[in-house]
């Protein structure tokens, strides 16, 4: 199990492939286990990274400082100390948001961005998941496991065209979740809006959302359309959420063309 330690903590990742390096960054409740045949398809032409974030998968953050803010930081180290001077960056919903944030604050770092069902402004999140970062209802959830099983079992085929694997992956992710992980970070991704950041960015960005987004409103696509001048956007019109899952091979066919083209 590949880790390195930051002066925040130890972040774990998966890497695959040779060239030049990619970085892929999952969303909440997520691991790199999001993207295991994303590496092993781009890893055929690229160097290709996922890390867990702090407080998902098998990253441990010393201080407990699961914000958005945060993971950018640890971004920025984790490039450090692999000596990636430069790279494109990937992002899933949160992680998507944390590419740009990234993006904005380490410009001469990132060669590219793309964002895959990502927040750019925290209030597009969906009802349930804004409740989330309220520490009471976290509380309410993690005390009552059997509950919570169930309601993502049932949540995973509202989500993703096959909920019967989108269900083993969060359950298998959610067991590697604390309490403080899973309200802080969304607690503050829910308070983060990049928008009038978005000008800043001067590398190119690939927007892809899928038409039938429950978690993430897919009009988000306006708002970086219109605040980031060197965007792109992908509709993915059978994808929810999960693009990479509901249509894979248009969604790795996407991704390596901009990564070349784009």
């Amino acid at each position: 199990m590949p880790t390195l330690v930051t002066e925040q903590g130890m972040v774990h990742y998966e890497s695959y492939g040779r060239g030049r390096p990619v970085i892929l960054m999952h969303g909440w409740l997520g691991s790199w286990a999001l993207w295991r045949d994303t590496i092993e398809i781009l890893g055929k032409e690229f160097k290709t990274y996922a890390l867990d974030f702090f407080g998902f998968g098998e990253s441990i953050d010393r201080e407990a400082n699961f914000t958005v803010d945060n993971y950018v930081n640890s971004v920025n180290q984790f490039m450090d100390k692999l000596g990636i001077v430069k790279a494109p960056l990937i992002g899933h919903s949160m992680g998507g948001t944390v590419s740009l944030a990234a993006t904005i604050r380490y410009p001469d770092k990132v060669v590219k961005t793309v964002v895959i069902g990502s927040p750019i402004q925290g209030k597009s999140l969906n009802l349930l998941l804004r409740l989330s970062g309220y520490r009471g209802l976290a509380s309410i959830i993690w005390t009552t496991p059997a509950l919570l099983r169930l309601f993502m079992r049932g949540y995973a085929y509202f989500i993703a065209k096959d909920g019967s694997k989108m269900g083993k992956m969060l359950m298998e992710d959610m067991s590697k979740i604390s309490p403080d992980s899973y309200f802080k970070s969304i607690g503050t991704l829910r308070q983060t809006d990049l928008t009038d950041q978005l000008g800043q960015i001067t590398k190119p960005v690939l927007g892809i959302y899928g038409r039938t987004d429950q978690i993430v409103r897919p009009s988000q696509y306006k708002v970086l359309q219109q605040h980031a001048p060197t965007s792109k956007i992908a509709w993915f019109e059978k994808s929810g959420h999960f693009p990479m899952m509901d249509e894979p091979e248009r969604f790795h066919e996407t991704i390596r063309d901009f990564l070349y083209n784009g």
